[in-house]
């Protein structure tokens, strides 16, 4: 028993099974009809690699076993249909017929947006939908719930009007391209493609190693790592500290938009070109001391510095955990929350304490993960010592009046599928 009598809550995944009977029968009750089908897609961690997606970088993310299923029916109008066991259980009825950017209010912007989206690519026999929504991905933790709800929805809607993006990998790629732009245009939330990706591309017992550089095609950008946390004897453990996660409230864009200005001023298409030249000299250290040095701001040379050592970290994780490096691995965890909490400056007070007990109970490392501003950490212990790390946690959490965390144990898993 804790110190204040609550002992830390830990989120289990949904049963495939229980969840399509669960969102087929909201379906039912909702819309009076059986759905078409019913398909899911995961929410995601990422390892390492965070704020470099939109920097043309790397990162590692891998999809967790908590899912959203919707259960969805085509229509042969425009109307799109949307009830969610999240909340009151209220429809929200939009019409895609001139449906503009940012024209949806609420949740119901991002499945919308994913048809609206399909429909602006030249996909005109996309039409209107009826969808019902059933989720465990923890809501604002900055494991992906959107990018679950919008690709779950770009898979459904792919099957029910043949589109034929779903069977490969190649194909994924033109839907996670509708699931962005429901983020980014129509939801109004910035989102550089990591989420989307993961949801619809990663492998079970595998990390997504994603090189986020336009210039690659779908085969190129992608590659499976192996990510077997039980052959080394350790659990991935995930805290929500349930901190307000909020990426559209200005800080994601500015820091975004920064390091666009530096590119320029480097005279570079992205900072990935920068990351690599200084990867490939003969004394990165002074490389980077250069570069930092011609820049004018010293906040600007922060965000790059961030960007160009979080890039070299990715690399470095892959090699160390494919060596069994345990001890490496963590010290990479443990530098890039360092660098995201000094020098990119997206940590908040819930984040640092709770990566701060990881370490101190016993973690080989432990970061933020996310876009930051709330959201989740990740911390790399032995197996079994998940729930008692996670409790350290929420005994802190309890004694400096924060509100209570939420934890599940990540193991990497399946994309987007059918399920029924």
């Amino acid at each position: 028993m804790t110190s204040d009598n609550r002992t830390v809550q830990y989120l289990e995944p949904l049963n495939a099974k229980e969840a399509v009977g669960k969102v087929a029968e909201l379906f039912v009750d909702t819309f009076g009809a059986a759905p078409k089908g019913v398909w899911s897609a995961p929410g995601r961690v990422n390892l390492i690699g965070e704020h470099t997606d939109y920097n043309a970088g790397l990162c590692l993310p891998i999809a967790l076993p908590h899912r959203t299923f919707i259960a969805l029916s085509p229509r042969k109008d425009t109307v799109v249909r949307l009830v969610s066991d999240m909340g009151d259980k209220a429809v929200t009825t939009t019409d895609l017929e001139d449906l503009k950017p940012l024209g949806v209010k609420g949740w119901g912007a991002y499945p919308a947006g994913v048809a609206w989206a399909l429909r602006e690519a030249g996909f005109a026999g996309v039409q209107g939908f009826d969808a019902a929504f059933v989720s465990c991905v923890p809501v604002g933790g900055g494991l992906s719930s959107s990018a679950a709800m919008t690709c779950s929805t770009a898979l459904a809607l792919d099957d029910v009007y043949d589109l034929g993006f779903g069977g490969t990998d190649a194909g994924r790629v033109r839907l996670i391209d509708a699931a962005m732009r429901a983020e980014n245009d129509m939801a109004g939330a910035s989102t550089g493609g990591l989420d989307q990706n993961a949801s619809m591309r990663c492998q079970a017992n595998r990390a997504l190693l994603l090189d986020c550089r336009p210039e690659l095609d779908a085969v190129q950008s992608a590659k499976q790592e192996p990510f077997n946390l039980g052959a080394l004897g350790l659990e991935l453990l995930v805290v929500d500290t349930q901190a307000p996660h909020q990426l559209n409230d200005g800080q994601y864009a500015e820091r975004r938009k920064m390091c666009e200005d530096a590119a320029r001023i480097l005279k570079v298409k992205n900072l990935r070109v920068t990351a690599d030249e200084i990867a490939a000299s003969p004394d990165p250290f002074q490389a980077l001391k250069e570069t930092l040095d011609a820049l004018p701001d010293p906040t600007m040379k922060k965000r790059v510095r961030h960007v160009v050592t979080e890039i070299a970290r990715v690399r470095s994780f892959v090699r160390a955990f494919a060596a069994g490096d345990v001890t490496e691995a963590g010290r990479l965890f443990n530098a890039s929350h360092d660098s995201l909490a000094a020098d990119y400056e997206v940590t908040v007070p819930e984040l640092d304490v709770a990566v701060d007990v990881a370490r101190k109970h016993g973690a080989y490392g432990a970061r933020m993960t996310g876009g930051g501003f709330g959201g989740s950490i990740i911390a790399l212990v032995d197996k079994g010592q998940g729930r008692p790390v996670a409790q350290a946690i929420a005994d802190q959490f309890a004694h400096r009046g924060f509100h209570a965390p939420r934890a599940l144990a990540a193991v990497a898993s399946d994309s987007a599928h059918k399920e029924a």
